[in-house]
């Protein structure tokens, strides 16, 4: 860890600065009134949209890159970095499993926890095991009669299910099979990116597979849908703030309100002190029939639409940063029952490199010169 203090600037090394939650992270981390927070965002998109809004960038290779360790140790290294604040699944485990790398603090769990947590199928067996009322039915299969067998036994074809890849991120993977849909409707009146379809669909793709895929099926929830963010400690927690989720696209929130919801808080509280997780975790729940929450997953990360607690006066990425510099945490005073509705920004690259805003009554905004980036490999290297 870093010797930053209170009230002395702290440089934040921010992967996926492509994220659609990055804009409102950034918001957030320069929304307080103890410090300056110089934000250096990194990405493997040499065009993601974030650059424009950071104070410095870089790109870096994918998670999953040999390099990736590397090269972000050397950009952690060369901007002295005092936290690294990572906002996609793919760089979780790297980071976790490398953190004795950098000289700044990584805000990850410890890599058991975290494979828990990023693993639907482990942690649902966790979650069942401890004894939790939230853990959804499921089933974990790995050929196509077990795909089918699992199916038949949670309900289908009388009752929906779902079923998903254990470790995925948004809605990659995510299909609800419901026989009760109305094949020509959701033809001629839903969009083609419909997460609903039937068993009859699905089946000859999943038997064309060279290898079956390892899925998870689970019980279908048809209740309201809530996303409930932490800040994790081991073994306790620091604030906990629920907020629906009222209207997504592609798994991402464009539309909530912030609740106190106790029986979520208390959940969301025990999971994550159960797991041992630490830093911002998000906890993502459905009701079932009977009213009781289940869990969807865990994003054992900042959450993409964290900023919905920010605009409720918690402001979870900033005490995050501070949790991970080792300083004291205020109280927070949430207001409840804040509503969110966002809206698309764009960023505009004119042909000579130049990023720029286009706003009312200033025309073109210049947000980043071609030359402020500096390409530190790509996923290609």
């Amino acid at each position: 860890m870093t010797d930053a203090g209170r009230g002395d600037e702290v440089t934040v090394l921010m992967t996926g600065a492509g994220a659609p939650g990055c804009a409102g992270i950034l918001r957030g981390l320069r929304a307080n009134d103890e410090r300056s927070v110089r934000v250096v965002g990194v990405d493997m998109n040499p065009d993601a949209y974030g650059f424009a809004l950071v104070d410095e960038s870089a790109v870096v290779p994918a998670g999953t890159d040999d390099d990736y360790i590397e090269r972000m140790t050397a950009v952690a290294a060369r901007e002295s970095a005092d936290v690294v604040l990572p906002l996609t699944t793919a760089e979780l485990g790297p980071l976790s499993r490398n953190r004795d790398a950098f000289d700044a603090t990584v805000m990850v769990s410890d890599p058991e926890p975290l494979g828990v947590a990023n693993d639907k199928g482990r942690l649902y067996g966790f979650l069942d095991r401890a004894g939790l009322d939230c853990a959804p039915a499921f089933r974990r299969v790995e050929t196509l009669d077990g795909f089918l067998d699992a199916c038949a036994e949670l309900g289908y074809p009388e009752r929906p299910v779902c079923f998903k890849r254990p470790v995925a991120s948004g809605m990659r993977g995510f299909r609800v099979l419901d026989e009760r849909e109305d094949r020509l409707s959701r033809l001629l009146t839903e969009k083609p990116d419909s997460a609903v379809t039937t068993l009859d669909d699905v089946r000859p793709v999943l038997d064309s597979a060279e290898t079956f895929p390892e899925l998870v099926v689970m019980e279908y929830l048809p209740g309201e849908e809530y996303s409930v963010d932490v800040l994790a400690r081991g073994d306790a927690v620091g604030p906990v703030v629920p907020r629906s989720r009222s209207r997504t696209r592609a798994g991402i929130s464009f539309e909530g309100t912030v609740e106190r919801d106790e029986r979520l808080i208390e959940a969301a509280a025990e999971i994550c002190r159960e797991l041992g997780v630490e830093y911002n975790i998000n906890v993502q729940f459905k009701y079932d029939r009977d009213g009781v929450p289940k869990v969807l997953e865990i994003n054992p990360r900042v959450s993409g639409t964290i900023v919905m607690c920010i605009g409720a006066g918690a402001n979870m990425p900033y005490l995050g940063v501070k949790q991970a510099l080792g300083e004291p945490l205020p109280p927070v005073d949430v207001e409840w029952g804040t509503h969110m509705v966002r809206y698309w920004q764009e960023v505009f690259r004119s042909p000579d490199g130049d990023r720029f805003h286009v706003e009312a009554g200033d025309g073109r905004v210049g947000v980043e010169s071609a030359g402020d980036r500096e390409d530190v490999g790509s996923a290609s290297d």
